[in-house]
């Protein structure tokens, strides 16, 4: 009996499966034994593995290929990220391009690059180097605007004159130099030396008041308006002061006429003792033009000095000795008396010792002996 019920179990665990599939009702014992009917699954889909293509007959041997080529074979490459990822929605792209703005005007705006002005598109490099500097704002009014570092004068011959040292200056009044150089003075200095080399700045920017005295009112050199010009060096090496009366004078007046009709200040020697070794050049603007041309050209000094005295010889007599010496030695330089003028001269001694013989009264008609000592001395 026992054997026919495991037969009848082994029959029913076989036909449970067939019977869940075909919806049969299972066997009333199924629970006896704490079995149940197994439920159908679906069918899962699986997706086909992509496999290497078949190697090539006329491939190499896998011996002889390359070390490359024996490494495993990779993946297929992906698609690119661009062609992965899906458009955006123009939503997105709408909410993308506002966060962008902010950003975009968060950053500060550039400031507008200042424009040149007309003198200093003029001031070009065939002119001069002098490369513009920023503004200059100090106390007391110094400084400027539109300012330039005048380095080197390039003249019509594309030679540079060199401004030693560097003159920080108004653009028009670097151009008034640059001009002044390139006219005036190169042409000038042709004939002395082979041509102008170099300018020697004395002085250009410099915030104090005239003539460097506290208090007084502010210079043009505070203003980078004003040069002072002391010498200028030739190309054979020799230097041509502007002061020194050792320079033919023809020369420096031709010097003198040619700044004062470009320059509305001129001083230099005989305008005040400040200027006594250097011309000072500005371009001060003044009611009606005015100028001032304050330049002495003196002569030049003598080749040969004066004779002087010579000096006194150490064995000579002091003063006073030889004084009284002179005094007692006979006048030599003048010429002996005649004898009538011994015999006037002899008159007076006669009437003193008549004088004393004679009476009181007659002294009177008698002459004053001083007025024949006058009369001896006319003589």
């Amino acid at each position: 009996m026992v054997t026919a019920a495991a037969a009848l179990l082994c029959l029913g665990m076989q036909a449970g499966p067939v019977q869940a599939a075909r919806g049969a009702p299972g066997f009333p014992w199924d629970d006896l034994f704490g079995t149940r009917p197994h439920r159908a699954h679906k069918a899962v889909r699986r997706s086909a593995v992509p496999l290497p293509k078949p190697r090539p007959a006329e491939a190499p041997a896998a011996a002889d290929a390359p070390a490359a080529a024996r490494a495993p074979v990779a993946a297929e490459p992906e698609p690119p990220a661009a062609a992965a990822r899906p458009q955006a929605a123009p939503a997105e792209a709408a909410r993308a391009g506002e966060t962008a703005r902010p950003a975009e005007a968060a950053k500060p705006a550039e400031p507008p690059r200042p424009q040149l002005s007309a003198c200093r598109q003029a001031l070009t490099e065939e002119i001069a180097i002098a490369p513009s500097i920023p503004d200059i704002h100090g106390a007391g009014g110094c400084g400027g605007e539109d300012l330039v570092r005048l380095e080197a004068i390039v003249l019509p011959d594309k030679r540079k004159v060199a401004v030693k040292p560097a003159a920080i200056l108004r653009c028009k009044m670097a151009s008034a130099v640059a001009g002044w150089v390139r006219t005036d003075i190169a042409p000038l200095a042709q004939s002395l030396g082979g041509g102008i080399s170099n300018l020697d700045n004395f002085d250009s920017f410099e915030c104090r008041g005239r003539n460097r005295i506290a208090g007084a009112q502010l210079s043009e050199h505070g203003r980078a308006n004003a040069l002072d010009v002391r010498a200028f060096g030739l190309a054979n090496g020799k230097s041509i002061s502007l002061t020194d009366r050792s320079v033919p004078r023809d020369l420096r007046e031709t010097v003198l006429h040619s700044v004062c009709a470009r320059f509305s200040t001129v001083l230099g020697p005989g305008s005040d003792w400040y200027h006594e070794d250097h011309i000072h050049l500005d371009l001060t603007e003044r009611r009606n033009n005015y100028r001032i041309c304050q330049w002495n050209v003196y002569d030049p000094l003598p080749h040969v000095a004066p004779l002087l005295p010579a000096e006194r010889p150490e064995e000579a007599p002091p003063r006073e000795v030889a004084a009284k010496s002179d005094a007692s030695k006979p006048d030599s330089s003048k010429p002996d008396r005649s004898e009538a003028d011994r015999g006037k001269a002899d008159e007076p001694d006669a009437a003193k010792s008549d004088d004393a013989a004679a009476p009181d009264g007659a002294a009177e008609t008698k002459p004053q002996p001083t007025k024949k000592r006058r009369q001896s001395r006319r003589l």
